[in-house]
């Protein structure tokens, strides 16, 4: 379960900030995830927590973005694993992370213009009621 998986409730970047991610319920698991914004630096690193609904272990993702060459260095990590639970967790998760950055996150870049707005014809745009 992810970001590409899911929905993000009540996301904003301000630290502190508590949000949820909601997907498609799966036996033995209810789909939402409670995070919290742990840190922002604008234009460089988004930090929070994660942790299942139903309890359990809390670990950390993390987006980075550097200057590297010609262009942008993308960091992702997700981190706070332990025991053989966490061994698991970090096997599946990894899986969802390989299509979240393989597929998802080319999709999303794709739909930006050169100054980084989501073009107004992209099936990503906010849907107007």
């Amino acid at each position: 379960m992810g970001p590409v998986d899911g929905r993000p409730e009540g996301f904003t970047t301000i630290p502190g900030t508590t949000f949820k991610f909601v997907a498609k319920p799966k036996p033995g698991w209810s789909g939402v995830v409670v995070c919290e914004v742990l840190e922002v630096r604008e234009l460089s690193l988004l930090r929070y927590s994660w942790q299942d609904e139903g309890g359990g272990e809390v670990t950390e993702v993390a987006y980075s973005l550097e200057p590297h060459r010609s262009g942008t260095r993308f960091t992702f990590d997700h981190t706070g694993f332990t025991g053989t639970g966490g061994f698991f967790m970090a096997k599946i998760l990894g899986t969802v992370r390989a299509k979240m950055l393989t597929r998802g996150l080319p999709a999303v870049l794709n739909d930006l213009d050169d100054q980084g707005a989501l073009r107004p014809e992209s099936p990503l745009s906010p849907k107007r009621l």
